[in-house]
């Protein structure tokens, strides 16, 4: 007969085993190997993101960047965590399907947009590209040229 405290370690050993092996279990199902890859197909994992990727693929910066190169940090650390902040929200916006409608860059990863426009255009843009990170006095690339990296509006 097990114990009393023996019988808590048993029943919390179980609940730890469920939890990892539904997260295991989500984790291979939803592909989630692939987000840690700088392959853009990874993005259309989420069929709500279809429409961006078909966009991109015709774009002018197809040939020269992926999703991760404008949208996540390039710093190893920000990189990661970014990826793990954004897969968490896209995660719960999928599967509870309280997304908006057409998808909406939230503003850090505006901001994080823009300053990976400057990382890449930054020497062209440094006389006209000020005050990144202020939303009222900011130059912000993609209101001029929204186009760029998903292609024409549709």
């Amino acid at each position: 007969m097990l114990s009393g405290l023996n019988s808590f370690t048993v029943f919390l050993c179980c609940c730890i085993g469920i939890f990892i092996g539904l997260c295991s279990y989500t984790f291979y199902y939803a592909n989630g190997a692939s987000y840690l890859s700088n392959d853009p197909k990874a993005c259309v994992n989420c069929h709500i993101m279809r429409e961006q990727y078909d966009g991109w693929q015709k774009a002018s910066h197809h040939a020269v960047a992926t999703c991760n190169d404008c949208h996540i940090p390039h710093e190893l650390v920000p990189k990661y965590f970014t990826k793990l902040k954004n897969g968490f929200w896209h995660s719960k916006g999928f599967t509870l399907q309280d997304f908006d409608e057409p998808i909406r860059i939230q503003p850090e990863n505006r901001i994080i947009l823009q300053k990976n426009c400057l990382y890449c255009h930054g020497e062209f843009m440094s006389l006209i590209a000020t005050h990144p990170g202020n939303d009222r006095q900011i130059l912000d690339c993609i209101h001029c040229h929204s186009n760029v990296g998903h292609g024409p509006a549709r």
